[in-house]
Formats: structure tokens, sequence, C-alpha cells
């Protein structure tokens, strides 16, 4: 007869992942040495509550992890499978890694778990690509992503896909995917990677999943989490901060032991690669996708300084902006943003939304406010395409809604080229002067925002990077950026200060602009 309290504890352990790793997995420790006992650190355990929440709110696990080098990403998705496929009966696992090599260290961590686990399985045929596990009828097998049709012969109910990114063939072996792993209640699909630049199968994957679109879910680990990304600060080291520097570790919170150490490792590139730091050492996902010529007019740093504000503006105009999209374009969203002041209250996206629809939204914020007691005192749309249609519409309700063209001449035609870059470089200074706040929690702005590149015209005006430019980087069209962008087209008074001229639209300008 079992023993109650062993059933217990046993239950427990296997109940906790975090006890469970602890007390049955070791890994090697990168100072080397003697395998030591696996305790999660800050960015496993983030990944851990991610997955087990996307878990218990759909039933099964479909993920992109993006995250700097050497941060445990790979390692507590090793340990997460073997969990599964070593205490449950017939479930296995398969790891797809980018080269042979990381294929290779992949299992030799995945047999390491396996020889000190105190609880472990008992095995069958074992060798240099499968672990089986016998009694339980599950096990793990791997392959390198080197041909096109890697994976599609098995059916497991857990995949691995390391270092995503640099797959030659990253199309094909997850469109085939889906004839490894069934679309099934428990099944657990994790792709993690470092950036490889932009375009990419992962890239684009990684921007629909920031903007909500299917299933997979985009979990972000900045390289500050790890602790031992420090190092002493050398004498003389903060006065030799450049202002981009100081901004730099402002808007991200880091200490100066942490930022040596960011100092040290960009000291290893060569001349000119030392924007790679920002590649394989991540702050944010804008941060992480870039090449070397990356511009953005309005850097990660800013955004992520709005984004960890507290700031509040409880006076003043608000302001919506919207960039609608044809219901016919599916990569395409209608983006609304509101604005008071200093603050970017609230944003959101609609797909397959028709000129009526989307008309019929913004009548009703105008009509009723946005549900919390806070009415807009201005719409603008950009009236480029179906955009003509909805301001159109919107005037005929007696909605004083101003539309505006981004082709359209600027306001100030001696210093941008043209309306669009005219709302963006406004965008950018309102970033630059502290404070500002935009929502914390949405990764699609932040993406947009540090999205277009800043560029001048041949006779020195300031310009905005194209969306058919973005578009030929690989990079989607910043449509949350854009409807943000709208709200500076023109300056806007409160109803309370000015009346509304529903013939032209127009507010009277304030003192304080925008």
């Amino acid at each position: 007869m079992a023993d109650p309290a062993l059933e217990k504890g046993l239950r427990a352990l296997l109940g906790d992942f975090s006890l469970y790793a602890a007390e049955c997995l070791k890994v090697l420790p990168k100072e080397g040495g003697e395998a030591i006992p696996f305790e999660l650190n800050r960015a496993q355990r983030y990944i851990h509550a991610r997955l087990e929440q996307q878990l218990k709110e759909t039933g099964k696990v479909r993920a992109l992890l993006l995250k700097g080098r050497q941060q445990g990403g790979s390692t507590y998705i090793g340990a997460r499978f073997y969990k599964r496929t070593s205490t449950e009966v017939g479930k296995g696992a398969f790891i797809i890694a980018h080269e042979d090599k990381a294929t290779t260290n992949l299992f030799k961590m995945v047999k390491r778990f396996h020889l000190n686990n105190p609880l472990a399985p008992s095995t069958g045929a074992t060798n240099a690509q499968e672990l089986i596990f016998d009694k339980l009828d599950g096990g793990y097998k791997l392959a390198t992503a080197g041909s096109k049709d890697v994976g599609r012969s098995n059916t497991v109910q857990y995949l691995h896909g390391s270092e995503v990114a640099f797959w030659k063939n990253a199309s094909t072996h997850l469109a085939g995917i889906g004839n490894t792993v069934a679309d099934m209640p428990g099944t657990e699909i994790i792709l993690e990677t470092t950036a490889n630049g932009i375009g990419n199968t992962f890239h684009q994957l990684w921007q629909k999943a920031e903007r909500g679109e299917g299933e997979y879910i985009a979990i972000f680990v900045p390289w500050f989490w790890q602790d031992e990304y420090q190092a002493k600060a050398k004498e003389g080291f903060e006065d030799s901060l450049s202002d981009a520097d100081r901004e730099y570790m402002q808007a991200y919170g880091l200490t100066l032991a942490q930022m040596q150490w960011r100092a040290n490792k960009i000291a290893t590139y060569d001349d000119g690669d030392e924007w790679l730091f920002d590649q394989e050492y991540p702050a944010t996902p804008a941060l992480a996708f870039q090449t070397s010529s990356t511009n953005p007019l309005i850097s990660p740093a800013l955004v992520n300084a709005a984004k960890a504000s507290t700031h509040k503006d409880s006076f003043g105009a608000i302001v919506i902006g919207c960039d609608p999209a044809s219901d016919s374009d599916s990569a395409d969203r209608t983006a609304i943003a509101w604005r008071r002041g200093r603050t970017i209250l609230r944003t959101e996206t609609y797909q397959k939304k028709d000129e009526m629809q989307i008309a019929g939204i913004l009548a009703n914020y105008w009509k009723n406010g946005d549900g919390k007691g806070r009415m807009p005192d201005a719409i603008f749309i950009d009236k480029g395409g179906i955009g003509g249609g909805i301001v159109s519409r919107l005037k005929e309700l007696n909605i004083p809604v101003i539309g505006v063209m981004f082709g359209e001449r600027a306001t100030e035609d001696d210093i941008y080229a043209n309306k669009r870059a005219e709302m963006w470089w406004r965008l950018r200074d309102w970033f630059k002067d502290h404070p500002c706040r935009i929502p914390a929690n949405c990764p699609a702005l932040e993406a947009d925002l540090s999205a277009p590149q800043k560029k001048l015209s041949s006779n020195g005006r300031k310009l905005l990077e194209s969306k058919e430019d973005m578009e030929a980087r690989g990079v989607r069209s910043p449509d949350l950026g854009d409807a943000a962008a709208l709200t500076f087209a023109e300056p806007v008074l409160a109803r309370s200060s000015a009346t509304l001229p529903a013939s032209s639209g127009h507010h009277a300008p304030s003192a304080a602009g925008y």
C-alpha cells in the first residue's frame, strides 16, 4: 500500500514546476564545474508564468519567445518538455534547432536532466537522435532545420523550435508543424530565438503576434533581467557616458554596473558593428529587430520611458486619431488612438470593418465617449483611401471630423516635406519632452512607434520613411503609430473652451498647442 505522505509529497512536487526543477533537474553553471540544481531565474519565471496563463486560458500553448543570448530560454523549454514526457503517459517532444551543434547541445542538456533525475522513468532504445521512455510510451526526438521536410513524419505533443530566426527553410518547416503537432488541447509549440534582422519568417510571425493575430503570443525577455550581466564600473565611467547612453540608462532603469557590462560587450564588436548589441542583447523587441542601417525617428528608449511613466493628464483636450483600413485588406488594420495632453489614453485596432462600421464606431465615441466619462474634443482621420468616405459620413451626421491627407502640404512646409512627416516629427518631439505616457500593455503600439526611419528630402526638409519602403524592409505598416501621429495634426481646444464649427470641423488653437 502506498505511503500517503509520500504520495502527497510527490503530488506537490509534480504540481510545482519550480520545485520540481530545483529538486529533480540539474544544469551546468555558466562559469563551468559540476552540474547544479536548476533554479529558475527571473526570465525563466516570467516565461513560465506567461505560458501557464495561455495554457489555462486556451487549453494549449502556442508561443514565440524573443530573448537575448544565454538567458536560459532553451533550458527552461527543455526542462518543461522533459517533465511532461517523463511524468505523463504517451507524450512525445520534438526539438528542432538551426544547426547540428545546437541540436546536439540541447539534447545533451535533456540527457543531463534524465541522468540526474531521482524520478527518472526507465528508458528503451536511446541513441544520439532520441530518448525513449518505454514504459510511458513517450520520449524526446531531435532534428536539425536543414532538409525541407524535417519533422513531417513525426507525431508529438510538444515542439521546441530553437533559434528559429536562423532556420534556412523556416517557412516550409513551420508550415509542416501542423503535421507534427495536432491542433488539440494540451499540445504545446514554443518557438524561441535571438533576433536575426528583419523580414524573415520569425520576424513576420512576431509582428502578427504583437498585433494579436493568430494563436501565438509574443513573449519578450530583456537582457538586463540577468543578474550576472553586470560589471564593476571603472573609474570615470559615469562621466564618460554619452547623452544617448544616459537616455538608455534612464529609460530602462539600469545601474552603472549594468551599463559597464553593456559597454564591455559593445567594445568586443568591430567598428561599425556596435548596433549588434541591441540585436543580441535587446532591451525591447523594437531594438532586437533591426539592421545596421536602422535609424528610427522615435527611439525605443523614448518609447520605453513613456511606457514606464506614471504621468497623468486630468485636463485638456481629448483628441482621437484614426488610420482606417479597407475591409478587403487582410494585412492592414484600422487603428484608433486617444490622447489627452501628455498621455496617450488608449489604442484599439479593428480588421475587416467597412466604411460605415468604422464611421459608426467614431460617431458613437463622439456622442457617448469612451465609457469612462471621457468625451473627445476632435477626431482626425486619414482621408486617403476609404477614409474619405468615413469623413463624408461623419459630416453628414454633423460630427465635426477633420480629414487629413498624409501627402498634403505641411503647415510648416519650410520644415517638413509633407503632412505625415510633420505629424510624426511632432509626435517625436512629444516623446522627447518629458514627462509623457503611453499604455503599458500595448506592444503593437510600441513596435509601430519605433518602426519608421527618419529621412531628409532633397531640399533638406524633414521626411518620414514611406510605408512602401518599410514593407520592402519587411516591416509592417505602423497603423497605431499613424493613429497617434494624427492626434498632432492641428492644435485643439476642449469643447468647454471653444465653439465647435460643425461646417469646418476645426477647433480654435490653444496656447498650449498640442
